[in-house]
């Protein structure tokens, strides 16, 4: 495939992915008057991991060393990243949670730099910069309190942490499988590592889907927003690297607040739409390399 078909097909991935992601805080928020975030979370691992046994009804086979790398794909993308995130909203506000978490690209860039063939250019970090001034003004959506919560910020400035490692060991596992048999051991040991979390807090009870609504947001959830974004995320990193596909991380709490506009009727403020301007040429100057150096390798193979 051409150098400009494959940085097109990686944008187009990294970028519907960051429109699913943005609108599945909306789902989640509808979901969380029936259940816990952590139940949240196992029901969509669960869904995600049968889709795509479906897609790809093959085993497979890994040593130790390979599984063990997988095991904490599925602690640090999956059930630890949730944990933290979901957790840090019960000691801090929203708005610190959001622009806490959307620091997750510098600190992969950082960590690729040293790990990956992906070096850290100065354009990422004034990319970073103007990109980060644009999430503040979007997350607060012209109401400028933010408040500390030691706790809380820790918690999401770890879940910040794990998605950079997440994302530089998928990385290097990107060029060895097809990226679906990828995700899906990645989901298995989401899901198992999250069943600790999501037991206890009383009986556990599907009533609640009955609702059309409810049972959209989790399909949505777990289809859409697990199974199908993971793996294109996944074809993303092969395809541009993991450092500039992380970088469009920046563009989810825009999205977020239009989805939010649009379904749960809440205001976007002048502040939100100069900040979503600023995200965008901080993505677009974070994007910029003077030389080769981060040309990514190559793509997933078609076989396990």
């Amino acid at each position: 495939m051409k150098s400009s078909k494959r940085t097109s097909l990686g944008y187009f991935f990294a970028l519907f992915t960051v429109a699913v992601w943005g609108a599945t805080f909306i789902a989640s928020k509808q979901l969380l008057t029936v259940y816990t975030p952590a139940r949240i979370m196992l029901m969509r691992f669960i869904l995600a991991y049968i889709a795509l046994w479906i897609i790809r009804p093959r085993p497979l086979k890994l040593p130790w060393k390979s599984e063990l790398r997988f095991a904490a794909l599925g602690v640090t993308g999956c059930s630890l990243y949730f944990l933290t995130e979901n957790t840090a909203l019960l000691h801090t506000t929203a708005a610190n949670v959001s622009i806490i978490v959307s620091a997750a690209p510098i600190f992969t860039a950082i960590l690729a730099h040293f790990i990956l063939d992906e070096k850290f250019h100065r354009n990422t970090l004034f990319g970073f910069l103007v990109a980060f001034a644009g999430v503040v003004l979007v997350v607060c959506n012209g109401a400028f309190v933010l408040h500390l919560s030691p706790a809380g910020d820790l918690l999401a400035l770890l879940a910040a942490c794990c998605w950079a490692v997440y994302s530089v060991l998928l990385r290097r596992t990107s060029a060895e499988l097809d990226p679906i048999l990828v995700i899906r051991r990645t989901m298995l040991w989401g899901l198992v590592t999250a069943i600790p979390m999501a037991v206890g807090g009383g009986a556990f009870s599907l009533a609640p889907l009955a609702s059309p609504l409810l049972a959209f947001d989790l399909l949505f959830l777990g289809l859409i927003g697990s199974a199908l974004c993971y793996v294109l995320w996944a074809k993303a990193f092969a395809l541009l690297g993991v450092v500039p596909t992380n970088n469009c991380i920046y563009l989810i709490p825009f999205v977020t607040i239009v989805a939010a506009h649009f379904t749960l009727k809440e205001p976007i403020s002048w502040a939100a739409i100069l900040g979503a301007g600023l995200i965008t040429t901080g993505v677009v100057l974070a994007q910029r390399r003077t030389g080769s150096s981060a040309a990514p390798r190559e793509e997933f193979s078609k076989e396990a």
